[in-house]
């Protein structure tokens, strides 16, 4: 992380990497992480995604998914950090 880029998580998933997301200025850096989840039979839904919970935040993505729903988890959750982001700022 370099130019005042913010960081935050506490969780102990496998890290991938990170997503960047500048808004207002302000330089975040998201942390991937890769976590086995139980798997809910009741739905389609690959779990993982966005979290933003007790002032931390950051991508899950499910460790047994295939790379292109790895790939689709942190595309949307990246878009779900931008409008959490926004709020949180811009406002």
């Amino acid at each position: 992380m370099q130019n005042g880029a913010q960081n935050q998580t506490s969780l102990q998933g496998r890290l991938l990497g990170f997503v960047r997301v500048v808004v207002g200025g302000k330089a975040f850096d998201l942390p991937i992480q890769a976590m086995t989840f139980e798997k809910d039979t009741a739905g389609d839904n690959a779990p993982g995604g966005f979290f933003a919970d007790g002032g931390e935040i950051g991508i899950l993505v499910d460790d047994t998914a295939p790379d292109t729903v790895v790939q689709a988890q942190i595309a949307k959750a990246t878009a779900e950090a931008v409008q959490h982001l926004s709020r949180r700022v811009l406002n």
